[in-house]
């Protein structure tokens, strides 16, 4: 403790580590106040279910929490800016998933900017502009889901002399080193995905590396989920990314319909698509929309790890009947040889 007679504790160290994480981005004229106007946090702790909830944000912290309310009994609509829900999912999912919730009852209004909430009478008015033209809507409880951003404030990074960007990230190298020798940064304070699994494995390999050890990360296989029902999973490149990058690529995609596990679980909404280099067969990114694909898209991880080929995954044994059959199934239709359809 320092001799000021404060309570502070002050810590020594060879190496120091920075993984503060991140926290929701506030909107200047929507701050969050927890009753009206909330964070993820809040929407995770209200007493009952809102009458009609406006979610602003069709990413995948505003589409699961709209999922879990809408699920309870509540009314849903979701305002987003872009033209279509899940930015950073294959284009083909992202417009397939919405098709799915708005049969479950979500409204969706795309291509929407939101202008202002005002939260000063007993229902909160929220104003938003499509298209150039005024578009109001009344509700008891707005969810603001517009992003993340690093969560660096009060650290006083400058006082270290470690560089920040004016978004909070901290800029590393390849072994997680800041311009600081001797002080580290991971997981959601750096650049790329802010997911819990990324920042874990950063974590591992930036020990290793302190260690003396051999450290890394394989940042093209971090898979991304959205909790949704039915959920939605991804790992690797879409179809908009491939061509983006000039890639000659083929396809496969195989429907839960067809699978006798989801038929018996009754939930046979979504697919399995897989992406793979049209002369090499390398399977390049696989999405999918269906029953436990939080779990399933494990199996695609740990093949793009070894470099699999599709036709590698569809002569692997799938036990019957399961679940992962739909992959196997996906493969053998990027050479159009799917069995079951």
């Amino acid at each position: 403790r320092p001799n000021d007679g404060s309570t502070a504790i002050v810590a020594t160290a060879k190496h120091i580590i920075i993984a503060t994480g991140s926290e929701p981005v506030e909107l200047k004229f929507a701050p969050f106040d927890g009753v009206k106007v909330l964070s993820s946090t809040e929407a995770l702790d209200l007493n009952s279910p809102p009458e009609h909830l406006v979610v602003i944000g069709g990413g995948y912290i505003g589409l699961e929490m709209g999922s879990v309310w809408k699920r309870l009994g509540s009314k849903v609509t979701v305002v987003e800016a872009l033209p279509n829900i899940l930015g950073t999912m294959d284009g083909g999912v992202a417009t397939a998933m919405r098709r799915i919730m708005e049969k479950q009852g979500f409204e969706f209004l795309m291509d929407t900017k939101l202008v202002s909430v005002d939260t000063s009478g007993k229902s909160i008015k929220v104003k938003c502009e499509k298209a150039g033209a005024p578009l109001d809507l009344t509700c008891d409880k707005v969810l603001i889901a517009v992003g993340r951003r690093a969560f660096t404030k009060g650290l006083d990074l400058e006082k270290a002399g470690v560089n920040s960007s004016p978004n909070g990230k901290i800029p590393v190298d390849h072994h997680f080193a800041t311009n600081v020798k001797g002080i580290y940064a991971l997981g959601d304070v750096i650049d790329g995905p802010m997911l819990a699994h990324k920042a874990e494995e950063e974590g591992v390999a930036c020990a290793e590396l302190i260690a003396g050890k051999a450290g890394h990360v394989n940042y093209d296989t971090i898979p991304g989920v959205c909790y949704t029902w039915p959920e939605v999973a991804s790992v690797g490149l879409s179809e908009e990314a491939c061509k983006g990058k000039g890639i000659n690529f083929k396809v496969g995609q195989f429907p839960f319909a067809a699978n006798g596990r989801a038929k018996c679980l009754g939930d046979t909404d979504g697919f399995v698509k897989v992406i793979a280099d049209a002369r090499t067969d390398k399977i390049l990114g696989v999405h999918m929309i269906g029953p436990r694909a939080s779990d399933l898209i494990a199996e695609a991880v740990v093949a793009m790890e070894f470099s699999s080929s599709a036709e590698d995954l569809a002569r692997s044994f799938h036990a019957h009947p399961t679940l992962a059959e739909v992959i196997k199934e996906a493969c053998l239709a990027v050479d159009k040889r799917a069995l079951h359809i």
